[in-house]
């Protein structure tokens, strides 16, 4: 038999593993290319729009003068206030070396030239910024981030359950939050979260002008002094649906749903009513100036995107965009830094094209996508169908995911919600981070396959997102720390064998090596609850769990656990799988 290689592996970019750990030859992607377009992307299937030609450079303030070595020079008497202006100036501020250090794999430098560029944003309010906020960044050449929506509504929560909300959001990874409220107090309900905030916190002003009023009562002025008054509280960006236009609206005419934007449906309904262009669009400048006094970041809404599968993509989604893409040239010779809102409803055949699309006519600019949802057809399971978009949106190009949690288009979020959107999204956007090739964004992955490798099932847990989970799932069968678990038993571990092989490296990590095995601790107070919340096992047995102490093993005494395997009794660790995992016979 020929063992000659009849195969050859594609071109490749980074290696996710900072010490290019395992046999993996790295990411298929493209070669990094910090600096460019093409900073962290995937390949391009044939026909995919091609990148943009330009950046924010490319739309500089018209009283900017282009000196002879290509740098700008402002008016006499400029004053920079936006990270997009100081990073215009060649300056590198103190969020920019935060950013950097949460971001190890660019420096300070390239922050800086990738906010000049537009390509990455730092949502840092300056009023936010004197409370607890945490500098970040949004940009292809960073790791993708996860945003968390929340916000009280006019039948269901308060105050108190957002911040709850919000810092349990915080618990579970997420990168910025959005305060979506609609009903309660919002402005003290927005107080609350930005002062307890450490990720920046984004709004939709929109929502605040209609309170105690109708929509069509709506002014230029009122616009003004309620994204005023959003930014002097410490909103981090906002997002203002500038981008429906009076000519669009004849296409969503024959949409099987319409308009699901809240905020692009209440600009139609006025636009519809007044005869007028969006008041949005055509005071741009107008907000531009009021963002800016307070270095509050655009997301630029996609009032039109498609709310169900069969109106993606579609003729109204796309002249959208196109807008999108001029309003953000005019946020930047304005100075305000940009990012573009994406659609959350598309085939999963589509995504790649929307994502790439947007990289032309936005010129790079970070996009921000909610999902998409590849099907329609599973409420209650969104945050699993709309995860899986969001692997596919930010291999190809999305910056941030907003998340969808399993009460999408059912009902507001509750807490157990909100961690599993957090968690459904950290699983996409971690994916799409080591399949581009960032890196490092591989390592712990490494660590924790080690720790697998070498049964060390407490360094397992400990590495993993979520170890409670793990650990009460580990326990819920089996609750022995042991050189086996409950779905191979003994004989038949792989893994265990493949320690055993000594040609093998597999388990022999010295940082993972363990003693002996020995009966796990007593279940946490959150372990408890989510076995209780599982229903597998009895109340009994769960109390048993949760109730072990050092005594109740021998620990203390110095004995071995009754109930175990050892690598050297094979017998005995058969007779512990009858008992513990099997069960008696019936």
């Amino acid at each position: 038999m020929s063992t000659e290689k009849q195969f050859e592996l594609p071109p490749r970019g980074g290696n996710p593993s900072s010490d290019a750990a395992g046999t993996n030859p790295g990411s298929f992607a493209k070669p990094s290319g910090v600096g460019t377009p093409f900073a962290y992307s995937s390949p391009d299937t044939p026909g995919m729009p091609a990148p943009s030609d330009k950046t924010a450079w490319d739309f500089m303030p018209a009283d900017w003068v282009r000196e002879a070595d290509g740098s700008y020079r402002p008016p006499e008497g400029f004053r920079p206030v936006t990270q997009l202006e100081h990073a215009r100036l060649g300056s590198v501020t103190p969020e920019m070396t935060r950013v950097a250090e949460r971001e190890p794999h660019l420096t300070p430098e390239q922050v800086r030239d990738e906010v000049a560029a537009g390509r990455m944003v730092i949502p840092a309010n300056r009023a936010h910024l004197a409370h607890a906020l945490d500098p970040m960044c949004i940009g292809r050449a960073s790791k993708t981030k996860v945003n968390a929506n929340m916000g009280a509504s006019p039948v269901s929560s308060s105050t108190d359950e957002e911040v709850e909300k919000l810092q349990w959001a915080e618990r579970w990874g997420a990168d910025t939050v959005m305060d979506l409220s609609t009903g309660g107090d919002l402005d003290a309900t927005r107080d609350a979260i930005i002062k307890n905030s450490k990720v920046p916190i984004g709004t939709v002003p929109i929502y605040s002008m209609i309170l105690g009023r109708k929509i069509e009562d709506l002014t230029h002025e009122m616009i003004l002094d309620a994204i005023e008054h959003q930014a002097r509280q410490g909103v981090d960006y906002m997002t203002v649906h500038a981008a429906v236009l009076r000519e669009h609206l004849p296409f969503v005419q024959k949409r099987l749903i319409g308009i699901v934007s809240r905020g692009g449906s209440l600009l139609a309904k006025w636009m519809i009513h007044h005869g007028k262009e969006n008041p949005m669009y055509t005071g741009w400048e107008d907000i531009c100036a009021v963002l800016r006094r307070w270095d509050v970041t655009f997301s630029i809404g996609d009032g039109l995107r498609p709310g169900g599968l069969a109106d993606a993509s579609d003729e109204a989604q796309l002249r959208e965009l196109q807008t999108m893409g001029e309003l953000c040239e005019r946020a930047w010779r304005c100075g305000v830094q940009v990012m573009i809102e994406g659609p959350g409803h598309v085939p999963f055949d589509q995504v790649e094209y929307n994502m790439k699309l947007e990289r032309q006519l936005c010129h790079g600019a970070p996009f921000y996508v909610l999902g998409p949802l590849i099907t329609d057809i599973f409420p209650g399971y969104d945050h699993i169908t709309s995860g899986i978009g969001a692997t596919a949106a930010a291999y190809h190009g999305a910056s941030m995911l907003c998340y969808v949690t399993p009460k999408e288009h059912l009902g507001l979020p509750k807490r157990e919600d909100v961690k599993q959107g957090c968690i459904a999204y950290k699983i996409a956007a971690h994916a799409a981070d080591i399949a581009l090739g960032i890196p490092g964004t591989r390592d712990r992955d490494d660590e924790l396959t080690k720790a697998r490798a070498a049964l060390n099932w407490e360094k397992h847990f400990e590495l993993s997102f979520d170890p409670d989970t793990a650990r009460a799932f580990h326990d819920e069968d089996l609750d022995v720390d042991t050189d086996f678990c409950a779905m191979c038993g003994h004989d038949w571990c792989s893994v265990r064998i493949s320690k055993e092989i000594t040609g093998f490296l597999s388990g022999k990590d010295e940082t993972y090596a363990w003693d002996k095995p020995k009966i796990s601790e007593a279940l946490s107070a959150e372990q408890k609850e989510i076995l209780e919340k599982r229903g597998v096992l009895s109340a009994g047995e769960i109390h048993r769990l949760a109730s072990k102490t050092q005594e109740d093993v021998g620990a203390d005494r110095g004995e071995k656990a009754s109930c175990h395997s050892d690598l050297a009794a094979s017998e005995e660790a058969r007779e512990i799988q009858d008992e513990v995992v099997v069960g008696p016979e019936a």
